[in-house]
């Protein structure tokens, strides 16, 4: 298998409940607490074209205070929606997990087993 990486929030049940499940399945997978580390706008553009989604909105969380106090939902410009998930990392949905040249999104966390 290629890499395996986990884009983690370790605050986040659905992000601990993934990485919980790839151990218990035998992976060790890269965790990268994108929080602390992150991610820059190329990253962002090849997880979105791989889980394939047709907007970066589709990767944003669109209950968090930053979508709303910056008014994302009215913006329809994609580098500006990456621009802004990259100046606010916790805009992103998470997990992300990252193999075989594919991505998935932990929500439900067993979604992440189909790429794997």
């Amino acid at each position: 298998m290629s890499e395996l990486i986990i884009l983690h929030n370790p605050r986040c049940s659905k992000s601990r409940q993934t990485l919980q499940l790839l151990q218990d399945k035998g992976y060790t997978p890269e965790v990268i607490e994108y929080l602390k580390t992150p991610i820059d706008k190329m990253q962002i553009a090849n997880i979105i074209e791989l889980l394939g989604f047709s907007s970066a909105r589709q990767l944003m969380r669109k209950g968090e205070d930053a979508y709303k106090e910056q008014k994302l939902a009215k913006e329809e410009n994609e580098t500006a929606l990456i621009q802004a998930m990259i100046n606010t990392p916790k805009l992103i949905e998470r997990p992300i997990v990252l193999a075989n040249g594919k991505a998935a999104i932990g929500r439900p966390p067993e979604s992440v087993l189909d790429i794997l």
